[in-house]
Parts: structure tokens; sequence; C-alpha cells
């Protein structure tokens, strides 16, 4: 094992101390994988076995770095101590020893341990030949309907570690697959986040629809959503070369506390049903937060207009409006419904112009000034005013506020 591989597990690279951890006690799972792959993270998140008493030495821990403590499984003694640019998980042996419980894991690349007291390696189940070979192989089918969110799991890993999924896994992924459904929505539709975050994902995602695992998800997905998937990505390339700043946008989330990203947001609006309406109860029962639901069903309702070409002032003020924020997912939907790239590249421009009064307009007045100036009661009306006084401002036709008021003085007396 290559003195680098240990460089990147070296406890100097933890947010805490080794002295912290028994002997004997071992790092698990992903960070091990990727220490051996050569995959390096901004956020460390580490998994321990401990053989006894896990959830008391991350409390100790967690209290002397005055971390963040969660207890995640009480029965199966589990515990999260969470630090600022790091997590780590300490969990209860399960089993008489360490063998067993690496044999009850998912695949192999996940069941090789690292123990940092006398940094061995511990692959009982030849997970470091399987990365050699960039396989993702099953430990047991049984394994993997204990849960059956390992599934799921299986190719968001292959997606992002750019693994192959060996035959006879995803053999017997294909007839577990109604199992799937014992899972919690959100569960699924963390793992779905990932694949629908990446171009990586796509092709995976495809496998897991042809394999059966999205259907009771996403009920209305079929062979022609799958091919909009693939577009997407072309559409998410063609803007990113052409307008650099679109491209870095795609990839921001649609809030910080949601971790889905404008890109996701016009992959996922390809896999529901095509009217915004129907798609915002499919997303309600599959826990997708109230700003992603809203994002999608504006891109579904929004993008056929992008397809226009002779758009007056006033539809694209109204479109700019509606869309808002949702501005570089939608393009992205659009271009991937075969949207003509001339008339969107306007549309694009205008966005991308902080100056531009069409995208970008900035109100003369405001609905309490017409209430004061006009004399008039707090109604709907004043809206539709100021939506007039905004469109005859990018018209060109008024500039100033006393023509804003003078405006609005003629709307209320005709």
């Amino acid at each position: 094992m290559q003195s680098s591989v240990f460089s990147r597990l070296s406890p100097e690279n933890w947010p805490f101390s080794l002295e912290w951890l028994p002997q004997p006690a071992y790092m698990v799972g992903g960070a091990v994988r990727d220490a051996i792959i050569g995959r390096s993270r901004e956020y460390l998140d580490l998994d321990f076995i401990i053989p006894s008493d896990a959830v008391k030495v991350a409390r100790k821990i967690a209290q002397h770095y005055q971390a963040g403590f969660v207890l995640l499984d009480k029965e199966r003694r589990i515990a999260r101590v969470v630090f600022p640019q790091a997590t780590a998980d300490f969990a209860q042996q399960e089993g008489e020893s360490l063998i067993t419980d690496l044999h009850r894991r998912d695949f192999t690349i996940n069941a090789i341990a690292y123990n940092p007291h006398t940094q061995e390696i511990i692959d009982p189940l030849q997970g470091c030949a399987d990365i050699d070979l960039g396989l993702l192989r099953m430990i047991s089918s049984a394994n993997l309907q204990d849960d059956p969110l390992r599934l799921m799991r299986g190719y968001r890993q292959a997606a992002q570690l750019g693994f192959t999924i060996e035959s006879a896994t995803q053999a017997a992924i294909r007839s577990l697959a109604p199992y799937i459904t014992q899972v919690a929505a959100e569960r699924v539709r963390v793992e779905i986040g990932y694949l629908l975050g990446s171009y990586q994902g796509t092709a995976k995602i495809t496998n897991a629809w042809e394999d059966g695992l999205l259907a009771s998800f996403f009920k209305n997905a079929n062979r022609e959503s799958l091919i909009k998937l693939a577009a997407v990505d072309k559409a998410a390339t063609l803007l990113t070369e052409n307008w650099p700043q679109l491209g870095i946008e795609l990839q921001r989330y649609v809030r910080d506390t949601i971790k889905t990203s404008w890109f996701g947001i016009a992959k996922l609006a390809c896999l529901v049903h095509p009217n915004p309406e129907i798609a915002e109860i499919e997303l309600q029962q599959l826990t997708y937060s109230r700003a992603e639901i809203r994002a999608v069903a504006i891109a579904l309702k929004l993008f056929p207009q992008f397809k226009k070409t002779n758009m007056s002032l006033r539809e694209q003020y109204c479109l700019f409006q509606e869309v808002g924020i949702v501005f570089t997912a939608t393009a992205a939907l659009a271009l991937a419904h075969d949207a003509p790239v001339d008339a969107i590249a306007p549309l694009i421009s205008r966005y991308l112009n902080p100056d531009d009064l069409v995208a970008h307009t900035t109100p003369l007045v405001s609905g309490k000034d017409l209430i004061i100036a006009l004399n008039i009661p707090p109604s709907p009306m004043v809206g539709k005013m100021l939506t007039e006084i905004a469109v005859a401002q990018v018209e060109g036709r008024i500039g100033t506020v006393e023509d804003a008021i003078a405006f609005a003085r003629g709307l209320v007396e005709n």
C-alpha cells in the first residue's frame, strides 16, 4: 500500500486527536475507499468502528472539542460528531469481530478498514482489487435486501467514482428492485439528487430506471424522459461554453440549505409530469422542499415561452418577472426541448446585463407612492398599475418618478 494512502488517512488530517480513539478502533467506508483511489474531499466525512462504547467515545470527543453531537441510532449505537469542516460517525462493531462487521456491508470497495494505531489495511473481501478494476461488486444480495436503499446507492457510487457495476451485482439489483418501495421517499430522493446533479449521473439514473428502481417514485417518467435528461446535459454544456456565467449559475444551489443545483432542477423537471400542477403533487409526495417544487413548476410552465421569437418588450418583461431566479434552469430545459439558440440568446443577453431594464427593472415608484400621490385605497388595481408603469418604462415611454405618477393618474382617469 502506497505511503500516499496512509498520508491521506493520517490522524493529522482529522479534526480530533488519535489519542481519543481506544485500541482497537478502525476507520471504514468512503474515507478509506477514497484514500486508496486518490480522491480528495474538501469536507471530511469519517466513519469509525469501535468494538465497545462507541456512543460514549463520540460524546467525549464532542464535549472536549465543543463540537456538535447527534445520536443517529440508539439501538445500533451510532453517533455523529459535527465539526466545522468535518463529520465523524462512530458505530458499535456489529458481530463478534471486525471481519464479521465488514461482511455485513454493501459493496466490497466500502468494506475496507484502516487501523490508525498500526497503519494496517484490513481487506478481507478484496475491495482493493475491485478498486483497481473499477468495479462495484456487492458483498451479498442479502446485504442489499437488508437495506434496499443500497440498491439506489450502488448507482450513485458508480456514477461518482466512474465505476462499472459488476454484472452479478446489477442482476441482483434488478431482482430486488421491488424492495425499494420499503425505503422512505426522502432517503431515495437524496440518492437521486446526487445523480441528477452531475453529468456522470445521467447514464446511471437511466440504468436505475431500466432496472425498475424509479417507477414507484416517478410514475410519469418514461424513455422520453431519460432522453431529455441527456438533452439537458448537452444544453448545459452549450450554455457553459457560450455563456460561462450561466455555467457557474447552473452549478449553484437553489438555496444554501438545499443541496439541489439549478442544473439538477432542470433535470428533475424531465422526470415529472409536464403539467406543473401535477408535477407539484408528485414532488410533494417525494418530500422535496417548497423552493425546489416551485422552481420545477416555474421551469415547466415557462420553458415553452423561451422558444418564441420576436417577443414584444411587454412579453419579455412579464417573462423575466415570472421566471426570476429560475432563469438558467428554464433556459437549459428549453434548449433540451429543442428551443432555437437564436430565440434564447437575446433573453440571455438581457439576463446577463445588470443594466438591462427589461430583465432587471428598477421600479420608478412603489405601491405606497401611488396610493399617496393619487389618493386611492389599497387594491389589486395598484399592482396592475405598477405593471403597466414598468412596461411603459421598458418601452421608453416614461423615465422619471414624475412621469410614472402622471402615467398612473391617466390610468385611473381612464
